[in-house]
């Protein structure tokens, strides 16, 4: 574990986190957001077609359409991912989170696939993962090697790409995180899902578009058993923050119609 970052008092990042029938993370997140980091945040209905207030749009975890033919490959026909499209082109950040990772993928959003786990089981329990690359705006406030501590709950979360591909990856730099022993070591027994190379999170060339198999919004309070999460979160809001004292105010996107934190956001 490492500590989080003081300092951000005062900084405000409009988050939305899209909402898809069999969504069951969206409250979690949107409590770490509103609650915890004092952030204003949206939950945006997945038939939404307008994104433009949002600096960092979520998907979060869950099993969106009920993972019928396979997980995310229906929720990426849905009306807001070409609104998240947008928002990725533009350059603005999209984070998907567990079933979120699986409709990135699924949508073209980010490289690879994603394959039933390894032994054929749901697996819900904590895992530990490297920092591979803090160069991200996810990864932020971070450093490279650190070792965070987060859950896991998936079935179909063996991250796979082709040999070619996991070249590319490795050489522009897109693996963010793998799993590892809590000394940082990607050992075969730390990999709790087969995954290829012990991905657990990887970004876009970009590195605007991020997804990752574990859940930070699950460990973002001490309650909760660990505050590794939050390191992500903080980092969105460090990074973001910056962008915006290197931009004109008046350039900031406006927000939705709907009041932070308080309902469905339409399109």
């Amino acid at each position: 574990m490492i500590e989080s970052r003081d300092g951000l008092a005062g900084v405000s990042v409009r988050f939305g986190v899209v909402v898809f029938p069999g969504s069951n993370c969206e409250r979690d997140t949107l409590h770490v957001l509103t609650d915890v980091l004092r952030q204003p945040a949206d939950l945006i209905s997945h038939e939404s077609t307008d994104l433009s207030g949002y600096d960092c749009v979520i998907l979060p975890g869950g099993f969106a359409h009920g993972d019928y033919l396979r997980a995310g490959a229906i929720a990426r026909f849905s009306p807001v991912m070409r609104a998240v499209e947008r928002l990725a082109a533009d350059g603005r950040l999209v984070w998907g989170i567990c079933n979120g990772f699986q409709v990135l993928v699924e949508a073209g959003l980010l490289p690879g696939a994603m394959l039933q786990n390894a032994g054929l089981r749901f697996v819900c329990r904590w895992v530990h993962v490297r920092v591979d690359a803090d160069d991200t705006p996810y990864t932020h406030s971070t450093s490279s090697g650190a070792v965070l501590r987060m859950p896991i709950a998936h079935h179909e979360g063996s991250y796979f790409v082709s040999p070619d591909q996991l070249a590319r990856l490795e050489q522009r730099r897109q693996i963010v995180l793998r799993y590892c022993d809590a000394d940082g070591a990607a050992t075969p027994s730390a990999n709790p899902n087969g995954s290829i190379s012990s991905i657990a999170g990887v970004c876009n060339e970009a590195r605007n578009v991020f997804g990752l198999m574990p859940h930070p919004e699950r460990c973002a309070e001490p309650i909760l058993g660990g505050v590794d999460g939050r390191l992500l979160f903080e980092s969105v809001l460090s990074r973001t923050s910056e962008r915006h004292a290197a931009t004109d105010g008046d350039s900031r996107p406006r927000a939705l119609s709907a009041a932070p934190g308080t309902g469905v956001a339409g399109g």
